[in-house]
């Protein structure tokens, strides 16, 4: 089974949000991590926007990359330019992704207009995730099926 690791600064929104739509979309195929090169606790909006697309995240835990040098993966995605920058180096032979989102934690406004940022991301992000997993998790079982019937 391969392992994916999403990477963001706080791992408070944009990449538990891109860790419940990996988990949705890869289902059985892969196993998905997320943490930050911080933690900053999971954002109650990203929690919220996710419901409202019936996704549950409210059980996610916000972890420090630290917890993560001893699982090999093979995939690693980050999905901001600063994680990007800060990640610490630590051995691997996982494929590297990088996707920049913008940061919904730091939206202005009323409430509603704060939502409205998180709704856009958190599309972004479903995209992006439902792409990725078709491209390189689905697909990698899908060639593999094919083999086997060669």
């Amino acid at each position: 089974m391969k392992k994916v690791l999403v990477l963001c600064t706080g791992n408070s929104c944009r990449s538990q949000i891109a860790e419940g739509y990996l988990r949705h979309f890869a289902g059985d195929k892969a196993q998905i991590y997320s943490a930050g090169v911080e933690t900053h606790g999971v954002n109650p909006r990203a929690i919220a926007t996710m419901r409202e697309d019936g996704i549950d995240i409210s059980k996610h835990t916000s972890n420090n990359i630290d917890e993560y040098f001893d699982i090999e993966f093979d995939f690693v995605i980050t999905v901001c330019d600063n994680a990007k920058e800060r990640c610490p180096f630590f051995p691997t032979k996982a494929k590297k992704f990088h996707q920049n989102f913008p940061d919904p934690a730091k939206s202005t406004g009323t409430e509603e207009e704060i939502l409205e940022q998180f709704r856009q991301v958190r599309q972004m992000i479903k995209n992006y995730s439902q792409q990725f997993v078709a491209a390189n998790l689905l697909r990698l079982t899908n060639e593999r099926r094919k083999k086997s019937y060669r």
